[in-house]
């Protein structure tokens, strides 16, 4: 049987889309060998590897509106619009409890990836620092400009998203023969270049690679993509994407749209189950 491989692709609140579509996999018992993602790809794919359905689903949409988890006072406070140790520290531990034991013994190969932002490029922890799940995670959820540099294993990281915003190449690379891969962004989408260069020019002065790397970041993603419809085309790609354009942001806080997102998530997984399986079993 060939080596079928799950890719997140990140997005911020635009991830309640993932999260409907690996809750339909866990209750259809669809499971994967190796995972990778990015971002919010990786705060729902972590869940899906220990099957706690309905988890990220909740935090977003219970925990939407407390300041603790987004806001304004946070960015003022911290650094970043996102409470990082609310998230990565109260709610797996405390709140919304991490089966960290299932998720250390899962057959399942997760893959994080980070930016290193000294070389502006895409570095990625495996098994062997499974023990550092939440750090790493905050690493690769860590928007530039949005959340302070994390620094880890004496390196320094941001966005997994920002150097490679759809990691197939690496699950390629990794082995894997085929790939499903969750978009989080609709097939007609294409990214343009950041904007206010000069303020993340500023803020990253001391950081030339990862300047250069947020320069490039809309030409990687549209090329990332291209390829990825090139290997659909091929058969060694299943492509779920949202059906209509997403129109909220990465920072939407609108209950009823993030619940909507969730179920057209699940309920596109749900159309396409028959196409899915038939390209799980063919050789």
């Amino acid at each position: 049987m060939p080596k079928i491989g799950l890719v997140l692709e990140g997005g911020g609140m635009r991830g309640l889309f993932t999260a409907g579509v690996l809750d339909f996999f866990i209750d259809r018992n669809i499971d994967f060998p190796y995972i990778i993602g990015v971002s919010a790809g990786v705060c729902h794919g972590t869940s899906f590897v220990t099957k706690q359905r309905g988890r990220t689903r909740d935090i977003n949409i219970d925990n939407i509106r407390d300041k603790r988890y987004v806001s304004f006072q946070n960015f003022l406070k911290t650094g970043s619009l996102f409470g990082m140790d609310f998230i990565f520290d109260e709610i797996p531990n405390k709140l919304y409890p991490f089966d960290f034991d299932a998720f250390n013994s899962s057959k399942t190969e997760f893959i994080t990836g980070v930016t290193d932002v000294h070389t502006g490029k895409p570095k990625y922890f495996g098994r062997e620092y499974y023990k550092w799940i939440n750090t790493i995670a905050r690493a690769s959820s860590s928007i530039p400009l949005f959340s302070p540099i994390v620094d880890f294993e004496g390196g320094q990281y941001l966005d997994g998203g920002t150097s490679d915003p759809i990691p197939v190449r690496k699950a390629l690379a990794d082995g894997c023969d085929k790939v499903v891969t969750i978009l989080t962004r609709d097939r007609s989408f294409v990214r343009k270049p950041e904007k206010f260069r000069w303020i993340y020019r500023r803020a990253f002065r001391n950081y030339p690679e990862m300047v250069r790397c947020l320069d490039e970041r809309h030409k990687v993603y549209n090329s990332t993509r291209s390829f990825l419809w090139d290997l659909e085309k091929q058969g060694k790609a299943f492509v779920i994407a949202p059906p209509t354009p997403v129109t909220i942001s990465r920072f939407e806080r609108n209950k009823s749209k993030l619940l909507a997102l969730y179920k057209q998530g699940y309920d596109t997984a749900a159309e396409l189950a028959e196409k899915l399986n038939d390209f799980m079993s063919a050789e």
